[in-house]
């Protein structure tokens, strides 16, 4: 048994596992493999030869550009560089067909203009390369590619030494000194990497947890920091804390460990998995006392590695109250796993994102070409959740929206895809007969966000409109088929597996918990200590210290009555798009009333979702056939000059800096700024559309209306 303390607290609990935890921890191990999350050992064989062959290139490369600057034999002759991997590789948590997440690491006269000169050059040449992409612009420089068949993203810094040792440690603090920002944001994830495997007390029980909740997010939808939820590096900070409170559990007893802290977790205190190291170079570091932005950060999960940042900034309200709801419903499961009454499947069922809520806002995307729409989808992806926190602001919070973290495409339709966010107002509030909420701005100032793109070609266009559940293109459902009848709730789906008994308790867990409106704010060290110091319930003693733990979260759950709302949502867009596509403007609308209900009601899938009807004034209607909005064409003063703009509204630049890598997490941190004043100038204020109306009805209604 481990006697060594991890992390930055004494562990919740030191015990080991019982016979039942044996037992479920072997079908958890099987469900894992059985969910082929383990790669075959030839490709294990033939990614290590990747990657001996990739360290030979940069080790050509480098001499190469030493020779060509002039240096004498001795330089070239002793010239190094040397290719580390970090992410989930060298976490080795890595799947079947995963990339690989490398470093080069290069010396001071092998500069980044070399990197993406002459390296690229010699890449391009191999016949084994293909898909070669680099972007050079980007918040952390990067070349894409495909090596043999395995995805390459590599990273490159050169470091302020004149020979690259072949023992070279990145973990020192000394490796930081006089280089560039892009360097240090290069060299992060591998300096985080290894701490995280440092810090641990298991590496194998770490390594098997993670997998587990690694398999869970991208099932439930909350793997993606690029749409502000969690991504790998922010997975493995909190698997790795949990393994620090429980140093001598095992895999199956971390995962449920993780759901019963976490579902607890007082954001936004923040996870740390050690001190906060404020080193000796000066670099920036995350510190809410003196830095203003690091307060308005929602769900701080810190990275170990100095300078110590905050992972997870992109999350939103919207997503982190979409986690927290996730993190209870898994609480909830596990509880009925320890009990036999549900099983590891059930706790990884995918979460039916398209059944879960009524209405959509639907974004769509489209170039003429496969470079143009890799540029522009890359691009479009890391602003999307700009239009998250938009909507949040511009409605006060009261409209939450759900992103959906990934892309979906028809396939009659090439260089084209689709986004989706599910819309739904935010529980507990007590909206005003007749306030109203008109996000037509909104989306015009988002707009210009997306085409202030500085690569911008006139192929390139984006289309926002609204869309109700049952008019939900095909292409969104598995294999193109619409279900016959969607699921009703979610929690009706759990109980089955749980037993009616247990089914009982687990629903009136979600109907608690459906009513937390928002974590509460403000950090203060006793109150992360109080968080991170909570007990396991495997004993008399740290039964009451959960219950304690519990008492001190409960000002987080409102346990006011729920109120029926409509709302009608105003989205008011014009788009500018090729000559050969059709203008399109499309009119959707946000107003709410209330009025009082009477006795419990259960939203499906743990959502409070909006109702089918779209109660439609001025004759407009919604279009059956192209599921979206069909309005009478634009004039021409509506349209708009996004096409021409370059203008900038300070969220964070214009070029291509943002990477849709799993492994390759470490976006450019984005400031929600004011509406641009441009948008209430004459050139957007527009005539004034028909109303589309539609009604966010309580989920008893629905029930028993159908």
């Amino acid at each position: 048994m481990s006697s060594t303390a991890y992390g930055v607290s004494e562990p919740i609990s030191t015990g080991g596992p019982t016979e039942l935890d044996i037992v479920r921890n072997r079908e958890l191990e099987k469900f894992l493999a059985d969910a082929g999350l383990y790669e075959s050992h030839e490709e294990a064989i033939k990614r290590e030869e990747v990657l001996g062959r990739l360290d030979q290139i940069v080790k050509t490369w480098v001499k190469n550009v030493c020779r060509a600057k002039g240096f004498n034999d001795d330089v070239v002759q002793e010239a190094n560089a040397k290719i580390f991997t970090f992410g989930s590789y060298r976490l080795g948590v890595h799947g079947p067909g995963a990339d690989i997440d490398t470093l080069c690491v290069g010396p001071r006269h092998a500069t980044r203009e070399d990197f993406f000169g002459e390296l690229h050059r010699m890449l391009e040449e191999m016949p084994e390369i293909q898909e070669l992409h680099p972007v050079p612009d980007a918040h952390v420089p990067v070349m894409k590619f495909k090596f043999n068949g395995v995805s390459i993203d590599l990273l490159y810094a050169n470091v302020a030494l004149w020979v690259i040792p072949e023992d070279l440690d990145v973990s020192q603090e000394s490796i930081l000194q006089n280089v560039d920002e892009q360097t240090v944001r290069s060299l992060n994830g591998c300096r985080v990497t290894d701490q995280v495997l440092h810090l641990v007390p298991n590496i194998q029980s770490f390594r098997t947890t993670l997998r587990c909740m690694r398999l869970w997010a991208k099932r439930r939808g909350v793997y993606s920091n690029v749409t502000g939820f969690l991504g790998g590096i922010n997975w493995a900070l909190l698997v790795a804390r949990i393994c620090q409170l429980y140093p001598n559990a095992v895999p199956s007893m971390l995962v449920s460990r993780f759901f019963r802290v976490y579902s607890l977790w007082r954001w936004p205190n923040p996870v740390l998995l050690c001190p906060i190291n404020e080193g000796s170079l000066g670099l920036a570091y995350w510190d809410p006392r003196r830095n203003f932005k690091d307060r308005q950060h929602l769900m701080p999960i810190i990275t170990p590695a100095y300078p110590c940042m905050n992972s997870s900034y992109n999350v939103s309200t919207s997503t982190l109250r979409v986690m927290t709801e996730e993190f209870q419903r898994g609480n909830e499961l596990c509880e009925a796993i320890e009990a036999n009454k549900a099983s590891w499947q059930s706790l990884c069922e995918p979460f039916a994102f398209f059944e879960a809520y009524r209405n959509y806002l639907r974004i769509d995307i489209a170039a003429e070409s496969e470079d143009d729409m890799r540029k522009w989808k890359g691009w479009v992806e890391s602003r999307i959740r700009l239009l998250t926190l938009k909507i949040e602001r511009d409605t006060a919070g009261v409209l939450q929206c759900h992103p959906h973290p990934g892309e979906f495409s028809d396939k009659s339709k090439p260089f084209h895809h689709s986004y989706f966010m599910g819309l739904r107002r935010k529980q507990g509030t007590n909206p005003q007969q007749g306030e109203q909420f008109d996000i037509r701005l909104t989306v015009e100032d988002f707009k210009r966000d997306v085409y202030a793109y500085s690569f911008w070609t006139s192929s390139m266009w984006i289309h926002v409109c609204h869309v109700r559940r049952k008019d939900l293109p095909n292409f969104v459902f598995p294999g193109g088929v619409r279900p016959a009848q969607p699921a009703r709730s979610e929690s009706r789906s759990v109980s089955k597996s749980l037993g009616s008994s247990k089914a009982t308790s687990v629903d009136a867990a979600f109907s608690r918990k459906r009513k937390h409106d928002e974590v509460n704010t403000g950090f203060t060290s006793k109150e992360s200590c109080l968080a991170m110091s909570s007990s396991d319930a495997s004993s008399p003693g740290e039964t009451r210290e959960l219950k304690q733990f519990e008492a001190d979260i409960g000002d987080t759950l409102n346990s006011g009555g729920r109120v029926d709302s409509q709302i009608e949502v105003s989205v008011k867009s014009t788009l500018p798009v090729p000559s050969s596509c059709a203008a399109v403007t499309e009119t959707i609308a946000v107003k709410q009333s209330a009025e009082p209900t009477v006795g419990h009601q259960s939203g499906s899938h743990g959502f409070e979702d909006p109702g089918d009807e779209l109660e439609l004034t001025n004759g407009v209607k919604p279009s059956d056939g192209a599921n979206e909005l069909q309005m009478e064409p634009p004039t021409a003063e509506e349209m708009v000059e996004a096409t021409t703009s370059e203008e900038k509204d300070g969220i964070g630049g214009s070029s291509h800096k943002v990477l849709q890598s799993e492994g390759l997490e470490e976006l450019e941190p984005l400031e929600l700024a004011a509406p641009s004043s441009s948008l209430a100038s004459d050139a957007f204020v527009v005539p004034q559309k028909p109303l589309i109306r539609f009604n966010f009805t309580s989920l008893r209604k629905t029930t028993e209306s159908t």
